[in-house]
């Protein structure tokens, strides 16, 4: 198992809750193709749950799954102890489910600070003739809402960028301004797909420890999938992986790492 290099980050003790999302015997189908089967595992409360395998093995198949992307043919989703039966995106991140995306999706001509604000949007009660208005309770809201945005602007260490347009960005930083928006949503579950891919190892390092204080100071419950195994087996409480849209192992991160399929399927056979 190798690490990454000078930047590994190892995660503080963390207590875990009780169940808050169970998926089980799931599986997604795309007209012949299989992209899941019969997959289950859950995720408790307060912890860093990873989801690693090759590319094609389900993975962001999976999170879209979770919040609703996609609805499989077959199992059962339990969130908050909660039946959902075809749950709907705008749905799912209305019950507090954010996530970022594998390629960033932001705002290239908005600055951070509106980027970030577009977090808030499920949380807007006036309408949009209110805030054309910008008077009266639209005015109040405005403001209440830009204060949460400034915490998390000043919690992601971005202060100095908070006008600049993000398509001026490096994308270092455009991966920081991507988990500011989710962050925003104040979201009790984050997913997050691959957000330290195409980082250098000292911007791995940053998104590290902002992953671990998220878990750590807000409590928020945390599904990432990443390819970088010094990080995962750094960073996470539990690991499940998937290869060609099946699981093989799930664990500890010690007892994955050793799992004789998941090292002949994804990390390698030892020589």
């Amino acid at each position: 198992m190798t690490d990454i290099n000078s930047a590994t980050v190892t995660a503080p003790a963390r207590g875990q809750g009780e169940v808050i999302l169970d998926l089980q015997n799931i599986s997604l189908r795309f007209g012949g193709v299989k992209a899941l089967t019969d997959i289950s595992f859950n995720v408790r409360e307060h912890e860093i749950r990873s989801i690693i395998g090759p590319n094609g093995a389900g993975k962001s198949s999976m999170l879209n799954v979770i919040n609703g992307v996609y609805h499989p043919q077959e199992g059962r989703i339990h969130f908050r102890g909660e039946e959902r039966r075809k749950m709907e995106p705008q749905v799912a991140a209305a019950q507090g489910i954010a996530r970022t995306f594998q390629n960033i999706a932001l705002f290239k001509g908005m600055s951070v600070l509106d980027n970030i604000m577009t977090g808030r949007n499920l949380k807007m009660k006036c309408n949009l003739f209110q805030h054309a208005l910008f008077w009266g309770r639209a005015q109040k809201e405005e403001i209440e809402h830009r204060i949460k945005v400034e915490e998390v602007i000043d919690f992601l260490e971005i202060q100095g960028i908070r006008h600049t347009p993000v398509g001026r960005l490096p994308y270092g930083l455009q991966k920081r301004v991507e988990l500011g928006r989710a962050l925003a949503a104040e979201p009790e579950l984050l997913l997050l797909d691959e957000p330290m891919a195409g980082m250098n190892v000292e911007e791995k390092q940053d998104m590290c420890r902002f992953i671990l204080d998220v878990n750590d100071q807000f409590g928020t419950t945390i599904v990432l999938i990443e390819h970088d195994m010094g990080v995962v087996m750094d960073i996470s409480d539990r690991v499940v992986v998937l290869d060609y849209g099946r699981k093989i192992g799930d664990g500890a991160p010690d007892e994955v790492k050793n799992n004789p399929d998941v090292i002949a399927a994804y990390l390698g056979t030892s020589h």
